[in-house]
């Protein structure tokens, strides 16, 4: 498995950058520089005389040979030295020029702030993948005002969330060395949110091993996953197209109860909290026929003995009214949003549905549910 040991850069080969086409022209340069002092020392030569050499030939200061150099080899060092070490020095001044002109050098002074910045992070968040899903997590993250890091491969998406102000880390976060260099050891939670299980299993058995206490949220596509993904380590699992196929059931279902949460600031932690401790926020229609129609708010508090709160009227013309009074009519069509616990509800609505009918030797005949 190849591992990426930067941070940033355009993907590909690594002589793709300034930065690292400087790097490889040094390093074949002292390579060079190398080579031929040991030319030099093999045929003879003292080594401060065989560095003294090396040195004012390939700066080209123009002094006189320090010893003779009378055969072919010594000869073709020498001059492999001057055509490599001009040509060193112009692509060094060229890519230096282009570095400037590109931001390279403050790309690489960024790179190492973020690093320290990375390096001094304690009980954070590693958010592995920046897709879809990642960037909702992390925009709420950085609105909460909590401490985390991004770790993706896709340097596009990595310079997105960095031009958002997140501290980011390019590699893949199934490699144990990716995981410690975004602080996996003092973290304290880890969502790995990429759209391949078999990717968020491995990500979640690596960083378990790694830290035995980081506490470990892992999304799934499949719901066959969720076991694999728990058996792993992981704490929690979130299935987004469960929770995308309930959210539209209830849109169908009471969409008065789910439009008021809509229209709330937070309605998805409310939903959460509620469901923790065991209330729904529900609603019942108002059908023509039914017990609830023609009669007042009062009337369904009085019979339900104040085991429920009436939220809001849902009018047919969609008009929602919030806290209704006690001497509110209802009427067919209209929808009374409550908040009850869940056990209870389904007996509520069963109390005030319309009673059903069916038709007996012609006759049409009601009957309870």
């Amino acid at each position: 498995m190849s591992r990426r040991t930067h941070y940033f850069g355009a993907p590909g080969p690594a002589l793709h950058t300034p930065l690292n086409r400087l790097l490889t022209t040094i390093a074949i340069f002292a390579a060079t520089c190398v080579l031929v002092g040991v030319v030099y020392a093999s045929h003879g030569w003292e080594p401060a005389d065989a560095v003294y050499m090396v040195v004012i030939t390939a700066f080209g200061v123009g002094y006189g040979e320090v010893r003779p150099i009378d055969t072919l080899t010594l000869r073709a060092a020498t001059m492999l030295l001057i055509i490599v070490s001009y040509g060193c020095v112009i692509s060094i001044a060229g890519g230096f020029v282009q570095m400037v002109m590109e931001g390279e050098i403050v790309r690489v002074l960024n790179r190492r702030r973020m690093t320290r910045g990375i390096d001094e992070l304690r009980g954070h968040t590693i958010l592995c993948g920046y897709g879809r899903a990642g960037r909702i997590l992390a925009s709420e993250l950085k609105a909460a005002g909590s401490a985390f890091v991004v770790v993706d491969q896709n340097v596009e998406k990595l310079n997105e969330a960095e031009a958002a102000g997140m501290l980011i880390l390019e590699g893949n976060a199934i490699d144990e060395e990716v995981l410690l260099r975004a602080g996996v050891e003092r973290a304290r939670v880890l969502a790995t949110v990429l759209p391949d299980d078999a990717a968020n299993v491995f990500i979640t058995l690596t960083a378990r091993e790694l830290n035995a206490d980081v506490e470990i949220i892992a999304r799934a596509e499949h719901p066959s996953t969720e076991k694999k993904l728990l058996r792993s380590g992981a704490d929690r699992v979130v299935l987004p197209a469960v929770i995308g196929g309930q959210r539209m059931a209830q849109l169908i279902t009471r969409p008065g109860a789910e439009q008021m949460l809509a229209d709330i600031e937070g309605h998805a932690d409310l939903q959460h909290e509620l469901d923790a401790i065991g209330l729904k926020l529900d609603e019942l229609r108002v059908t023509a026929g039914s017990p609830l129609d023609g009669h007042r708010i009062e009337d369904i508090v009085l019979k339900g003995n104040r085991s429920f709160l009436i939220v809001a009227v849902r009018r047919a013309t969609g008009k929602v009214l919030v806290d209704p009074p006690c001497d509110c009519p209802l009427s067919g069509g209209d929808a009374v949003i409550v908040l009850g616990h869940i056990g209870e509800l389904p007996q509520l609505e069963k109390r005030y549905s319309a009673p059903k009918e069916m038709l007996y030797r012609g006759v049409k005949m009601q009957v309870a549910d």
